[in-house]
């Protein structure tokens, strides 16, 4: 099959790579002229400084004859000729903190594209094509996008909900071994169309195939999102709340008992100082947007947000309160920068609250590092004679008075040996990752105070 993907985000890239691998003719189009380059670059490297997500350059490397990237909307209009479907990949940001979706990109897009559409065989419009939504959308966005190509003119389409339950670091993995594809369309032909593009998975006996009507699919999108959300607020809220505020009970042996329970399940029982992300934020507090708009409460959605943010603000409040560290004039290091490991994507990472809870008490330097961030934060706070970035973990920490671990990358788990050996001073240590909880005990006899998300204060003996 011949198919589009208007944007090359995340969700386009490695969705337009799995299109390919799976034998389709592939174009992908975006207005981000750089991120256009580096992906036709047929460079894995220069691939994944762009989207460092594994197996994302591999992918695009191997299968060059069959994706093509472009700048050019000219190319765009020349391939509507023969498309059968064309993949809406578009980001569509919160307006601000009021839950609505900001619908401008998508927009913008799906009226140039209704436009062209328009036009195809000088107006004849005679090949059939769906318009699929892949981007995280209002579950109403089926109605307005049909309503945008009905002004158009546009005749001979279908308008298909298909959104993708990606895991960032895990993506490429996730859509070669999807647990489940969601095909949401009005019109057994739009069906018949998505079953073509997803035949691999279609035919197979380990995918669950799901169709329903397009306003379930992008309804199921949304509310997956916020379950996951809701169980990493437990999670932080209350049971690790809970090892924070007594003595002798270990995080780790908690979530042992709790996850052996096939009704609770293992995922989301890892502690953390914040759970950021495209995702889960946006989309919480988009359905309690709608939800409300529709005369309905929220209530829940809306304290699932709220824990979340209350992590953070606790966790960095714990250094005055339990350590009585003052933070002024202080040098820090931060490790990690992106929002989770495998990726280096900076959404809603919680170093972007850090930074400003810092830059509000004065500290004197931040040293800052990420194995694959450090350039997508630059965008954000540039290097200055206060504010550097290392390359390595260990030139990060090496003046610190406090060390605050953000990120969970693996390699921080052996932080501990360069802390108690090669360090002079006796930092703070501050583990929003719980990264080295198997040497907590260490680190206090070396004489570190510690302060661990889903542990109470561990004072260093002197």
């Amino acid at each position: 099959m011949n198919i589009l993907y208007i944007g090359a985000g995340f969700v386009g890239a490695c969705s337009a790579a799995v299109a390919a691998d799976s034998g389709h003719s592939t174009l992908v189009f975006d207005i981000d002229q750089k991120k256009i380059q580096m992906l036709a670059s047929g460079d894995r490297d220069t691939i994944e400084s762009c989207l460092f997500e594994k197996g994302l350059g591999d992918l695009l490397v191997r299968n060059k004859e069959r994706i093509a990237f472009t700048t050019d909307y000219s190319n765009v209009v020349n391939f509507l000729a023969s498309v059968d479907a064309i993949f809406m990949c578009l980001p569509t940001p919160e307006i601000g903190e009021t839950g609505e979706s900001n619908m401008e990109y998508y927009n913008s897009a799906a009226e140039q594209l209704a436009t062209a559409l328009a036009k195809r065989d000088g107006g004849a419009q005679q090949k059939y094509i769906v318009i699929v939504n892949k981007s995280t959308v209002p579950i109403d966005t089926v109605d307005h996008t049909q309503e945008i190509l009905d002004k158009a003119g546009v005749r001979n389409v279908g308008v298909v909900s298909n959104p993708e339950f990606l895991v960032e670091g895990k993506a490429i993995q996730g859509s070669l071994k999807p647990d489940r594809i969601v095909v949401g369309a009005w019109q057994e032909k739009d069906f018949d169309v998505m079953r073509n593009v997803y035949r691999r998975f279609y035919d197979s006996p380990d995918v669950e195939y799901i169709e329903v009507n397009p306003k379930e699919a992008a309804a199921g999108k949304l509310l997956a999102n916020f379950y996951l959300f809701n169980k990493l607020a437990i999670c932080f809220d209350v049971i690790g709340r809970t090892a924070e505020a007594f003595d002798a009970i270990s995080f780790e042996n908690l979530r042992r008992i709790l996850i052996n329970d096939d009704r609770i399940g293992k995922w989301g029982f890892y502690d953390s100082l914040y759970a950021g992300g495209s995702c889960f934020i946006k989309d919480a507090r988009s359905l309690s947007h709608q939800l409300q708009t529709a005369g309905q409460e929220a209530v829940l959605v809306n304290e699932t947000y709220i824990a979340n943010k209350r992590q953070l603000e606790t966790f960095l409040g714990r250094a005055q309160k339990d350590a009585g560290f003052d933070w002024a004039g202080k040098r820090v290091a931060l490790l990690g920068l992106a929002f989770k490991r495998d990726t280096n994507d900076t959404r809603n990472s919680p170093s972007i609250d850090i930074m400003h809870f810092l830059e509000g008490k004065n500290v004197s330097h931040v040293s800052l590092y990420d194995p694959a961030a450090s350039d997508m934060f630059k965008s954000m706070f540039a290097e200055t004679e206060k504010r550097t970035y290392a390359s390595h973990e260990f030139d990060a920490v090496k003046d610190a008075d406090v060390i605050i671990i953000a990120t969970d990358w693996p390699q921080f788990r052996g932080l501990a040996d360069v802390i108690v050996s090669e360090l002079q001073t006796r930092p703070l240590i501050m583990d929003g990752r719980r990264m080295l909880h198997h040497r907590y005990a260490d680190l206090r006899n070396a004489g570190f105070d510690v302060i661990a998300v889903g542990s109470p204060f561990i004072r260093g003996h002197a």
